[in-house]
């Protein structure tokens, strides 16, 4: 796999391919980021983004984790202190994980978000900004939440951050995108030189296929979660035999296959007993697919050995949580 195979693996767009394809070219120490606001806990929203950090790691480049805390405190988190609290929970789970410390700049918000220059800057693009452009761009509000000026704020720093941190690289989930865009039609305007992006998908929740997999509403999977715990959610999972049975499910088992464990492994073992035909062994995610959707591989099958992959990823994040809270 070449460099621009691997930067844009399991990347659901990029923008541009362009330009992507040129920092392929030459990708040693070229720098990338994800910005998370601080929550304690990864799920597996965080670690799809968290793969492709390590994808870009092997590929050459330098990885910088934004650690949002003043980002946080605009959203009502906490106190700088207990969302600090949190993003250090967060930094170690990180590395656990599986992000190489040494390749890894880990930088909170507040260490540039406060400084006058960027608060100048944040103010011109204040100016430039219509409101209903910095709501398009503003992530989803929880249901019944009222908007707040804080809100509109929120997106045209993460557009800023973007220059600040001396990127050649952005990366987030597809949520992402407005932010992405908002940055790359505002920043020019300031003076500074608009970056490329590359979104990672949205995996589909987990117990129907619709949608994306929630954290806050309790449907996901995250390092707190024992090895029971972790199973008897996969086995709960929607898993049809097919990728896409009505033009709008997903099945999650699959993505989850796709997006976390392939990446993450060079091959995938499925034990069976010999009297329902013994072992499968597949080097990559179309096989599995494939074998699932003709009925070669059980659903059952695929669940129990998708737990297997998944505990094994996360269970270094899980005892580093415990060590924390001991």
């Amino acid at each position: 796999m070449d460099a621009y195979e691997l930067i844009t693996r399991n990347a659901e767009e990029v923008v541009t391919d362009e330009e992507v394809r040129e920092l392929a070219d030459d990708p040693e120490g070229k720098r990338v980021y994800v910005g998370y606001e601080p929550s304690g806990v990864l799920h597996l929203g965080h670690l799809l983004t968290a793969n492709k950090l390590i994808d870009l790691q092997n590929a050459g480049m330098e990885v910088v984790v934004l650690l949002a805390d003043v980002h946080a405190y605009l959203n009502g988190k906490g106190s700088f202190e207990e969302i600090r609290e949190t993003a250090e929970q967060m930094k170690a789970q990180f590395t656990a994980y599986g992000l190489d410390e040494e390749n890894t700049e880990f930088v909170y918000g507040s260490e540039f978000q406060l400084e006058e220059e960027y608060t100048l800057d944040l103010h011109e693009l204040e100016l430039s900004t219509t409101m209903n452009r910095a709501q398009r761009a503003m992530a989803e509000l929880q249901s019944g939440e009222t908007a707040k000026v804080s809100h509109l704020v929120y997106p045209l720093m993460q557009a800023l951050d973007i220059e600040y941190l001396d990127l050649d690289l952005a990366v987030g989930g597809l949520d992402q995108r407005k932010v992405h865009m908002l940055h790359r039609e505002e920043i020019p305007d300031l003076g500074y030189e608009a970056r490329p992006c590359l979104h990672t998908p949205i995996v589909a929740d987990l117990t129907s296929g619709e949608g994306k997999m929630s954290s806050s509403e309790g449907i996901t999977i995250s390092m707190e979660d024992s090895t029971d715990e972790l199973e008897e959610k996969v086995n709960s999972a929607f898993c049809p035999p097919t990728r896409d049975p009505e033009g709008d499910l997903e099945n999650p088992v699959l993505e989850l296959f796709e997006y976390h464990v392939f990446p993450r492994f060079e091959g995938v073992v499925v034990e069976r007993p010999e009297k329902y035909g013994g072992d499968l062994a597949y080097e990559d995610y179309e096989s599995l697919a494939a074998d699932l959707e003709s009925g070669d591989l059980h659903p059952a099958d695929a669940k129990g050995t998708l737990a297997a992959y998944l505990d094994e990823l996360i269970a270094p994040g899980r005892e580093k949580l415990r060590e924390l809270r001991s």
